[in-house]
């Protein structure tokens, strides 16, 4: 065979192998993608929508043969109007969440999560669940040597307050900070709950935490001990969150929601879990 024409056989192999290269790692692709796309249609096939949760008085608690949870009971009703089987997992660390989240492990994040312009920018959040804020949970005088309760948020400055996981309360206290005019130093538990934390201010074991209000009113029931009447926000939007390629869900739970909270079964999960 003439040495030019070997050569251009070799290049046309080339150039099929290298085309068969390409259209297999685009197959890989494509394929990765179709899988890895959780949207309402998907859901619908599998018939199961997952939900993951915190552990805790209000979200989610296990006390003998029963759950109860202002989120689990919600998802409850969810799951009689949308007619999917709803699996909800609890979940104490929020940064593991919203990692399953990310990784199509669970549809939605249903827990109290303040909506702010940072967090819009990752994930997609429901209509208004509820109003909740910050409150810092303390010692009363007669468990805490006769000590005053803190009131005025002046008096922060210089404390250490206790947190889980959460870049909400976390940044607003940095923002309290700012406000204050001083230094507050913040310890973030990384694998405690809002329940931990309560337990060792009612025992002594640290002086201040900061939780969402709906978890310190139900703790505070349970443990006498605490305090948990000093705002460190204001009343926030609570609404579960979605990764953003899920509109499709996102516009299903909002109508589901506007359903539910008109009901008298949503009336009474307030009454139980908030003053309201």
């Amino acid at each position: 065979m003439p040495s030019k024409h070997k050569n251009r056989l070799i290049l046309y192999l080339f150039l099929l192998i290298l085309t068969l290269m390409i259209m297999f790692f685009l197959r890989g692709y494509m394929r990765q993608e179709t899988i890895t796309t959780r949207d309402y249609p998907e859901i619908m096939r599998e018939d199961t929508l997952r939900i993951v949760t915190d552990y805790s008085p209000v979200s989610y608690y296990v006390s003998g043969d029963s759950i109860s949870g202002f989120d689990y009971e919600l998802a409850q009703l969810i799951g009689r109007r949308s007619g999917l089987t709803v699996a909800v997992t609890p979940e104490v660390n929020l940064s593991k969440s919203l990692q399953g989240l990310t990784e199509n492990r669970y549809d939605i994040v249903g827990r109290f999560l303040p909506v702010t312009t940072e967090s819009k920018q990752l994930y997609n959040f429901t209509e208004p669940i509820v109003l909740n804020k910050q409150v810092l949970v303390q010692r009363k005088p007669e468990y805490n040597n006769g000590r005053s309760l803190i009131r005025n948020q002046l008096e922060l400055a210089q404390k250490t307050l206790h947190i889980i996981n959460d870049e909400g309360i976390r940044s607003r206290i940095e923002n309290l900070a700012h406000e204050i005019g001083d230094t507050i130093y913040i310890a973030e538990e990384a694998t405690y709950g809002a329940e931990q934390l309560v337990i060792m201010v009612a025992k002594g074991d640290i002086e201040f935490a900061v939780i969402h209000e709906m978890i310190a009113q139900q703790l505070s029931k349970e443990f006498p001990e605490i305090d948990c009447n000093t705002d460190i926000s204001f009343s926030q939007f609570q609404s579960w969150a979605l990764r953003k390629d899920a509109p499709v869900l996102l516009d299903s739970l909002n109508r589901w929601l506007a359903d539910i909270k008109e009901s008298a079964e949503f009336r009474a999960l307030l009454r139980k879990y908030t003053r309201k």
